[in-house]
């Protein structure tokens, strides 16, 4: 990524920065996304059109004009729940530039982040997305980004799960890292299906399991 930009430079900043980002959506509770930035700006958002999440193979990131940022899209048929990415709102034949697999469909798990290019990168996910106790670390385990439960300045109480905090290191995009989030919201409400069976509490993404 030059200068760390993958999807959009206006979203690398050269500081550690807080985003806050609200689970909702103007047409269905709770399938689309709004980002704030520090001073409470909107500065990012997804709208859902689907009633249920789980029937959109594709979502869009986009600007608060409405400007398409990014597409992920899920991949099938795929024997590993496996997403990619597209710069701006996707194309027949457009090739994807970052792709994400999960190598266990079940239980404990592996998330990993292929992002394409000379040289191509490498990003692991830890953590749970359920939680939202994640954290995302390079190839050489450098953290870049990491998603927390959002604490009211004023009450020093937590926050619901849908009202969380992503926190972005300098230089890494932070519409990649939301990209990401969708993803593992994706991948959560899959699993959501399966609690019952499985006793899961959600995504556990662990980089030490068998793919």
């Amino acid at each position: 990524m030059k200068d760390g930009t993958l999807v959009e430079s206006e979203f690398v900043y050269e500081q550690e920065t807080h985003l806050t980002v609200s689970k909702t959506s103007v047409f269905f509770a709770g399938d689309g996304f709004i980002v704030y930035g520090c001073k409470g700006e909107v500065v990012l958002r997804v709208d859902s059109y689907a009633q249920d999440a789980r029937d959109s193979c594709e979502l869009v990131l986009m600007d608060p004009d409405g400007r398409c940022l990014l597409t992920v899209r899920r991949k099938r048929p795929s024997l590993h729940q496996r997403w990619e990415g597209f710069v701006g709102e996707r194309t027949d034949g457009q090739k994807h530039i970052f792709s994400v697999r999960r190598s266990s469909m079940i239980g404990r798990s592996t998330v990993t982040v292929e992002v394409l290019g000379d040289p191509g990168e490498e990003y692991q996910i830890e953590g749970s997305f359920l939680q939202r106790s994640c954290t995302i670390f390079d190839a050489e385990k450098k953290l870049v980004a990491e998603i927390k439960r959002k604490v009211d300045a004023s009450t020093h109480t937590t926050l619901g799960k849908d009202v969380f905090a992503l926190c972005v290191k300098p230089g890494f995009d932070a519409a990649f890292a939301m990209g990401l989030v969708l993803v593992l919201d994706q991948i959560n409400a899959d699993d959501q299906i399966n609690v019952d069976d499985y006793g899961d509490d959600g995504i556990v993404v662990d980089p030490t399991a068998d793919d």
